[in-house]
């Protein structure tokens, strides 16, 4: 399979070139940093390639273009900043500025800090309360369709899907909503890198598609990828490069380049392989399968009494998981997986009561907005006690897990109802940004 990025580099880095450019290491490594792969560090140049500004020939391009064949989109641009930088781009792309827009209300704080920076004003979209496994379903159409009719100036729909619980929404059936009423939908894909070479489809009905190949593939941190569908590379390039840097690391785009050709490969069967064992685990061990909703097949989530004694007791016995919380322990399965980290995890939870998870309340309806995530989070803000905060207005997200949707966001009031609800499910930080009193808002400015 062709690797046009990677064997570009390798190519030059076999050549007796003296290298006068970024970075500093010249291709050298310092003591202590030979594990780093200095002949793949390089900097822009005619023949290694530029993320921004391609030319003919260009490997970067070449290799963008095989990820979006890979997964059924028209377009691909690497991203070296994570998901946050492409979550930026794609709101930049699909809302523009200073408009309306329909949110996940269970979005990722990279969403609520575009909101901001672009000032956005956001309509939440409500996700249903699964009771029995406590936490939050797919994103119902129906709904979208609701509020497309309440807020028609709304021409972008924000969605995560899968969520932190592996929690799949019906992406065509969504994508169909919107464009029937002239919006894009837009998904926040972090955790679903790894979907298209299991077979899975539904990314290709979207509009702009946002994952994180460093979540769930063998590849660096902060490596991402955005996707898009009826725009060219152009398109991703221009609003990329707000807030990417105009050096992207080499190392980390050949490593996506190099992903893919393994997951074209011998990847798809090794991560089939994973899928088939998280289903045995499933079927074998308290987990999260709620009846009618489809799940990423190679996420974990162990449902449990008491989620982090057990992530304690999995931590002692060499295990890391990825997230506890008081009624589940999420754990990540990928292809670099084989039986014996199956067996290791089995084995760690022997003799560990674990019971069927602690029922959970669903949050409350969202308070009321005050002033928009623009204004409250480049407001001055000041921190008060708990008990204090009560009919002030939030400078951050209040977000814990579970749900993993924010209780309250940036720009809402924090009511008493609010409070309760943090309280009985042990959320306390002791204490909460707000913004200061001082502070007047006047027709959509704070004075």
């Amino acid at each position: 399979m062709p690797t046009p990025l990677y064997d570009r580099l390798v190519e030059l880095s076999q050549q007796p070139l003296t290298r006068l450019d970024m970075p500093g290491h010249h291709g050298r490594p310092a003591p202590g940093l030979d594990f780093w792969p200095a002949w793949l560090d390089v900097t822009e140049h005619p023949a290694t390639g530029d993320l921004f500004d391609p030319e003919a020939d260009d490997p970067i391009a070449a290799a963008q273009a095989l990820w979006a064949k890979a997964t059924g989109m028209d377009a691909c641009l690497f991203l070296t900043g994570g998901s946050t930088q492409g979550i930026h781009a794609a709101l930049a792309l699909t809302a523009g500025v200073e408009g309306e827009v329909l949110v996940d209300r269970g979005s990722h704080r990279s969403v609520f800090n575009a909101l901001a920076l672009l000032d956005l004003t956001p309509h939440y979209l409500p996700r249903p309360w699964l009771e029995k496994e406590a936490v939050t379903g797919p994103v119902d159409p129906q709904a979208v369709e609701q509020a497309l009719l309440h807020h028609p100036e709304v021409k972008m729909v924000c969605i995560t899907s899968p969520t932190y619980y592996g929690v799949l929404s019906d992406l065509p059936a969504l994508a169909a909503v919107c464009h029937r009423h002239g919006a894009k939908l837009m998904v926040d894909g972090a955790h679903g890198a790894h979907l298209p070479f299991l077979g899975y489809t539904g990314y290709q009905s979207a509009d702009v598609v946002v994952v994180s190949a460093h979540k769930t593939l063998p590849a660096p941190g902060q490596t991402a990828l955005l996707l898009a569908n009826g725009c060219q590379g152009a398109d991703l390039r221009r609003v990329a490069s707000l807030t990417g840097t105009s050096s992207p690391n080499y190392v980390m785009m050949a490593a996506l380049d190099v992903a893919r050709d393994y997951l074209e490969g011998d990847g798809r069967q090794a991560y089939t392989q994973t899928a088939q064992r998280v289903e045995v685990l499933r079927a074998t061990l308290p987990a999260l399968r709620p009846v009618g909703v489809e799940l990423d097949p190679t996420r974990f989530v162990l449902r449990c009494d008491r989620g982090q004694e057990v992530a304690r007791t999995l931590m002692e016995r060499g295990i890391y998981y990825e997230m506890a919380d008081s009624g589940h322990v999420v754990m990540i399965f990928t292809c670099a997986d084989g039986d014996g980290v199956f067996a290791a995890l089995t084995q760690a939870l022997e003799g560990v009561e674990l019971g069927t998870g602690v029922p959970l309340p669903p949050p409350p309806a969202p308070p009321h907005q005050q002033m928009s995530p623009r204004q409250a989070l480049f407001a001055p803000t000041q921190e008060v006690a708990w008990a204090e905060s009560e009919g002030r207005v939030c400078a951050c997200q209040l977000a814990p897990y579970p749900p993993g949707i924010p209780v309250v966001a940036p720009g809402e009031k924090v009511d008493k109802k609010h409070l309760a609800y943090l309280a009985q499910i042990g959320y306390n930080t002791g204490s909460i940004k707000v913004v200061q009193e001082r502070l007047v808002y006047v027709k959509g400015e704070i004075l």
